[in-house]
């Protein structure tokens, strides 16, 4: 059945206009003023803003870690972002098996049976030998089309220098775009030795012991690398320090095609939360640095040198000792509390895919920081292009999906745990009173969140063939 979408204020990355929308076949039909269609479903917009789902291109969902994995699996993280805006999510297939190809399916193979959005997958590289270097190459064409690899994580995921720069200069080659996670490994391991040594073991030395300039040199560093590959295309993820968006501008100014996404967190709090009687909480990798460096991040959000808003969602419950209730079953997996006398030993992760635009929205739109066009910007246009999705995701163009989501700008929420769907016993956003808010959400056209109801359902995702990297 064909839907119009009428009396709804449209937004997207780059205009603000009324407008109705036709939606015919899962797809959007036609833009424009008073449009009918014999036999159509009406969906009433009046008062309220449409803006094309949001694509979040950071996610991990059911992540191993020491002892426990990550609270939200494929279907209660893809539901969480659902109710918080998002349609569409990427996550990590671990390189878990020596071949790249297979560390793929093997990932596919428990996601795609969960999914409630749709989804892509980056592949992490972490194991460098020849024949994974040549497994670039098959890559593109099951839709993965970027690859993650790390400065830091010594002995488990880092790869060295010079292993870095031939899997740079091949993902050139096979326009493929590497995302790095830059810290400086070998710095973080003697910080680290030298705090357990002298009996620091609380969460705040989690950040005392993951240096800020260390970021910052491994931005430069693997920009070097990239310039030495031809140019290739990097992506920094989860940028946390002021010093890396100065390396941004500064790798731009030389040519290099260089684009930086940060996390929500790291603009709404500061390491000063990690010291808190509970600051296990906000224990995550990077962690929060000063603020000034989070008023750098929002400067670069104003100024455009930023390029993405992701969230690095990765959950886990504080007290896994204890179960909570999720969809009327009992959940209980060990948590934050495996830290407790140990920083060493917590669980590196937040909640934040339901969290993402609707904060945001409260403080960067509302505060007047950044426009609500380059809102969308920032959490559906640009993922999308950068990653290979746009059109079919990310804006409200005739044939783009129908991912559209119905947000009130006047509706006010008490925000916290009790509101956001994650399959977790906290939220770092606990009491904030947020203003404007989705109300409804439509995957593909099809109503999969309304006010509290839930429609969606495990699998209904889809997979998502991502195009090759275009500048």
């Amino acid at each position: 059945m064909e839907k119009i979408i009428k009396g709804g204020t449209l937004v997207t990355e780059a205009e603000t206009f009324q407008a109705d929308i036709l939606i015919r076949d899962e797809k959007i039909a036609a833009i424009g003023k008073d449009l009918t269609a014999e036999g159509a479903e009406v969906l009433d917009a009046r008062g309220m803003l449409v803006l094309p789902g949001g694509v979040d291109p950071h996610v991990h969902l059911s992540l191993p870690f020491p002892g426990t994995v990550s609270s939200d699996d494929h279907y209660t993280g893809t539901k969480a972002a659902a109710f918080g805006g998002t349609t569409t999510v990427i996550d990590f297939a671990n390189h878990d098996l020596p071949s790249l190809v297979d560390s793929f399916h093997q990932w596919q193979e428990k996601a795609l049976p969960n999914v409630a959005v749709d989804y892509g997958i980056h592949q992490n590289f972490t194991r460098f030998n020849e024949n994974t270097l040549k497994e670039l190459a098959a890559l593109p064409e099951l839709g993965v089309t970027s690859i993650k690899m790390f400065t830091a994580y010594n002995g488990r995921m880092r790869l060295e220098d010079g292993e870095i720069f031939q899997v740079l200069r091949e993902a050139k080659a096979q326009q493929m775009l590497s995302l790095i996670h830059a810290e400086n490994g070998d710095l973080i391991e003697v910080q680290i030795a030298e705090a357990v040594k002298a009996g620091h073991l609380d969460p705040g030395w989690h950040a005392r012991t993951r240096s800020a300039w260390g970021a910052v040199e491994s931005v430069l560093r693997v920009s070097a690398l990239s310039a030495e590959a031809g140019n290739a295309p990097i992506y920094i993820v989860h940028m946390n320090a002021g010093g890396e968006v100065d390396q941004l501008r500064y790798a731009r100014a030389h040519g290099i095609p260089i684009y930086g996404e940060t996390c929500p967190q790291y603009l709404m709090f500061t390491d000063e939360a990690l010291s808190r009687e509970d600051g296990a909480k906000w224990v995550c990798s990077p962690p929060m640095r000063k603020a000034a460096d989070r008023e750098m991040l929002w400067r670069s959000l104003e100024d455009q040198t930023m390029n993405a808003i992701g969230t690095d969602h990765c959950p886990f419950l504080y007290n896994g000792a204890q179960s909570i209730r999720y969809e009327d079953q009992d959940y209980c997996m060990p948590g934050k509390e495996l830290g407790k006398d140990d920083f060493r030993k917590i669980p590196n992760g937040l909640p934040g895919v339901g969290d993402r635009m609707p904060v945001l929205w409260t403080a960067a739109v509302n505060s007047g920081r950044i426009s609500a066009n380059r809102f969308v910007q920032l959490t559906c246009t640009n993922p999308a292009k950068i990653f290979g999705l746009y059109p079919q995701k990310g804006t409200i163009l005739p044939g783009s999906d129908a991912d559209l989501v119905f947000w009130d700008p006047n509706k006010e929420v008490q925000y916290g745990v009790k509101v956001a769907k994650h399959r977790t016993d906290y939220n770092l956003y606990e009491g904030m009173m947020l203003k404007g808010y989705p109300v409804k959400v439509l995957l593909r056209g099809k109503t999969i969140v309304d006010g509290e109801h839930w429609s969606g359902s495990r699998g209904s995702g889809r997979y998502l063939l991502r195009d090759r990297f275009r500048d």
